[in-house]
């Protein structure tokens, strides 16, 4: 999802009495922690819902845009060209952690949600929605593609609800959601999101 910040994005507010981006952020990070360091070297090769990752390569992405949306938070300078293996790099479960928990601070920091960041300049807030975003659904991705239980904080989800509604349809013109996945109107929010990005909300490694 990530790909969707090299595309023109679209505008939302800052309303009075929301949960700051840091706050959601540090919600789901608690809640992915356990999912990270559940799982082990011989599941590194399992298919993901993402197509094009195993679960090596997602978990090398994810730290690529923890690692890159630290830097929008401080209105910086980011490189998506490279996606380095950080699962060789020693314990990668605690490099996850480290590097989570440096997103948090980044977007706690003075001004972070305010004005635009990165090239094309789009309003921070949608910026820490797509790292929200990202870090939500990826970390479901590997929920589900290594047998492990996860359930999102349910504040994350009613802010991604809409804020996911709004990104997608430039999200799938780019190729950062898929087509929209039918489920019920009245199914759970979480897998309204994940449907929304593309995601099949039952799908499993079998």
């Amino acid at each position: 999802m990530s790909r969707l910040f090299k595309t023109p994005g679209l505008r939302r507010g800052h309303r009075c009495g929301m949960k700051t981006i840091s706050e959601l952020l540090a919600a789901t990070t608690e809640r992915a922690l356990p999912v990270l360091r559940g799982v082990t070297e011989d599941a590194l090769t399992a298919p993901t819902p993402c197509p094009e990752y195993d679960v090596r390569a997602l978990i090398n992405h994810l730290l690529q845009v923890v690692v890159n949306f630290q830097a929008l938070a401080a209105k910086q300078d980011t490189d998506f060209s490279t996606t380095p293996d950080r699962t060789a790099e020693g314990d990668w479960r605690e490099i996850f952690a480290d590097e989570t928990a440096r997103l948090v601070k980044a977007w706690a920091g003075p001004g972070a949600e305010e004005g635009t960041t990165g090239a094309l300049g789009l309003p921070a807030r949608t910026v820490g929605h797509m790292v929200l975003a990202d870090l939500t659904v990826h970390v479901w991705d590997l929920a589900r593609a290594t047998g492990r239980e996860y359930a999102p904080d349910p504040e994350v989800v009613a802010e991604l609800g809409p804020a996911v509604e709004e990104m997608a349809p430039q999200a799938r013109r780019y190729g950062a959601f898929g087509e929209p996945v039918s489920v019920p109107a009245d199914g759970p929010p979480f897998a309204r999101v994940l449907a929304a990005t593309g995601r099949d909300p039952r799908w499993s490694p079998s």
